[in-house]
This record gives C-alpha cells, sequence and structure tokens, in this order.
C-alpha cells in the first residue's frame, strides 16, 4: 500500500486472536480490544480461532459474534496447535492491516495505536518484544536465550530474540506469509524470512487475566524444536564438527599408540577405556541417528501436503475480499 492511501480514513483492520481454554478470558478482552480498534479504522474485525479448546471457548466466542457483528469464529475441528491457528487466521484475514494478539490479555491493546502509527510512517512489519521475562521461570528464560542463539547462528536471516506473535503487518506481508507453503510451520521465523520494511517496540506484557498458560516448557521446547529443523542446519553442523574432532582424535591418539610401541613397548589396554570408548561411539552414533531421523520425518510430512488446518464451522462474515485477495 502506497504512503498516500495508508493516510485515508478508509483503513479497514483485522485482529486476529488464536484462543484455546479461554472461554473465561473473551468476554473481558474481545470488547476491550474492539473498543480499541474502532477507534483507528472505518472497519474492523477481530478474528477469533477456537484451537481445539476443552473448556466452552466456542460457544463464548459464538455468543460475542452474536453481539457485536464485527467477531468472527473459525472453530477448527481439533487442537491443531497456535501455529496453525495463526495459518487460520492470517488467511481469512481482509483488513488493509493485520494485528496478531493472544486471546489471555497479556498483549496491551494500548499499544496498538503506536504500531499503526508506525506503519503510517511506511513501515510493513512492526513487532512487540517484551522488556523482561519476570514472568517465566529463569530456567525457561535461559533456555529461550541460548535457543535464539544457536538458531542465528550462521543463518542469513536473523530472527528477533523475544519477539513473538504480538505485531501490526500490512496486507501484503500476510499475503506473503500466506504464500508460503511449508506445513511444519514455526511463525517467528516466517515473519524474519519474508522480510519487508519492519520495526521493533518494546512492551511489558500483562498479567493474565484468568487461567493459567497452557504454553509451558514442554511447549515451548517443542517450538523450539520445530523452529531449529526447519529453520537452522546449525545441528547437522554441529555433527559434522563433532565427527571431525574425534576422527583426528582418534589419528591423535592412533599415532600415539604406535610411538609407545616402538619407544616404551606394548603396554595392556584397560577394559574400562574399550568399554567407554565403545558406549561414547555408540551414544553419538545414535543420536546423529535421531537427528537425522527428526529431519526426515519433517520432509515426510511435507511431501505428505495436508492441510496445515481443518477447520469445523464459522461464525460472521467479516470484512470482504478488497481486488487481489484470495478468499479463505
Amino acid at each position: 500500500m502506497s504512503r498516500l492511501a495508508r493516510t485515508q480514513d478508509s483503513l479497514t483492520l483485522s485482529c486476529v486472536m488464536p484462543a484455546y481454554n479461554e472461554a473465561r478470558n473473551l468476554p473481558q478482552v474481545v470488547p476491550a480490544v474492539l473498543q480499541v480498534l474502532k477507534t483507528l479504522a472505518a472497519r474492523v474485525e477481530i478474528i477469533l480461532i477456537n484451537d481445539g479448546s476443552r473448556d466452552n471457548t466456542a460457544q463464548v466466542a459464538r455468543d460475542l459474534c452474536a453481539q457485536w457483528p464485527e467477531v468472527v469464529l473459525l472453530d477448527l475441528s481439533r487442537n491443531f496447535g497456535k501455529e496453525a491457528a495463526l495459518t487460520a487466521g492470517l488467511e481469512a484475514a481482509r483488513g488493509d492491516v493485520v494485528v496478531l494478539m493472544d486471546a489471555d490479555g497479556q498483549h496491551p491493546v494500548e499499544l496498538v495505536p503506536l504500531m499503526l502509527q508506525k506503519w503510517r510512517e511506511g513501515l510493513d512489519v512492526v513487532y512487540a518484544v517484551r522488556r523482561t521475562r519476570e514472568d517465566q521461570s529463569a530456567l525457561h528464560g535461559w533456555l529461550t536465550g541460548w535457543f535464539y542463539r544457536l538458531i542465528n547462528w550462521g543463518n542469513r536471516v536473523e530472527i528477533p530474540a523475544n519477539a513473538g506473535d504480538f505485531r501490526l503487518m500490512d496486507q501484503r506481508v500476510v499475503q506473503a506469509l500466506n504464500a508460503l507453503p511449508e506445513r511444519n510451520r514455526f511463525m517467528k521465523g516466517l515473519y524474519a524470512w519474508v522480510g519487508f520494511p519492519s520495526v521493533a517496540v518494546d512492551y511489558e506484557p500483562l498479567p493474565r487475566q484468568a487461567g493459567q498458560s497452557s504454553f509451558g516448557l514442554r511447549g515451548a521446547f517443542s517450538l523450539a524444536l520445530t523452529g531449529m529443523l526447519a529453520f537452522s542446519t546449525v545441528p547437522l553442523r554441529l555433527l559434522t564438527m563433532v565427527g571431525l574432532i574425534l576422527a583426528f582424535t582418534a589419528m591423535g591418539y592412533g599415532a600415539w599408540v604406535v610411538a609407545e610401541y616402538f619407544l616404551w613397548g606394548i603396554l595392556v589396554p584397560g577394559y574400562a577405556t574399550i568399554v567407554v570408548s565403545v558406549m561414547f561411539f555408540s551414544g553419538i552414533q545414535l543420536f546423529s541417528l535421531g537427528l537425522m531421523a527428526e529431519y526426515v520425518g519433517r520432509i515426510y510430512d511435507e511431501v505428505k501436503r495436508r492441510p496445515n488446518y481443518l477447520l469445523k464451522d464459522r461464525t460472521g462474515a467479516g470484512l470482504q475480499a478488497t481486488p487481489g485477495q484470495d478468499v479463505a
């Protein structure tokens, strides 16, 4: 969209909000977000994606759709994960500008006007970066820091650390994301991969309004594994380095054994040394096979070409597609 078009009053705005077991939060979060969005754009929509919730999130979302014509519900057939839910929302979003927010109330909607101002200045992506991780354990924060160091090591595309899904994007960025065909989607990496002019704004996450987050250390580890295998060859490079180090170490040890034979005679080899060596090299080999199996397994998932999600039901019309946009 041109700079002139960004200053016009006919702006349309979509807010994509995945929800998993957020029945207690939606009645407070959705009206608050909708109230702010209506002051920023001529026409708005909030797209709620029920990602196979186990509580009555779907019914609460339908009630919100009946109360607010701007609210749309995408009810997925089961739990596909947040990355798939975000994909569903992005494919349905029709606004000139698309905002991604969580449904738990931790993303401050008061930051959206600043994001929109940055967009009007010509930036296509405005992403929020956490100031601190005080709401997470020290172990979680430490592992997160190391994850970003590893995934960005030697990578041509740098993924910003501490930047989550809370962001504002121009519609052309959304269309670029929707055009990416992979099934193992790591959205933080995809945001960085598509490029476009972007800027970061910092924020402090708000406390959850109700309930507890279902995204713990286990979920973070699974997402990190997906990200590493989808956007980095560092694990394979590390295996290559380990193999080279072990090969040179073995050659050096072989030279030492030959020197011992000619200089001091044959020494009786130690049983413990043999056992430890066999176990060590066996562990390296099994680890290497397991890592390769992870890559091959994800290739297998990709070639099956299954959809990222299945939509069970949609409630609400939302914004209409403009020329050049595909209808989900």
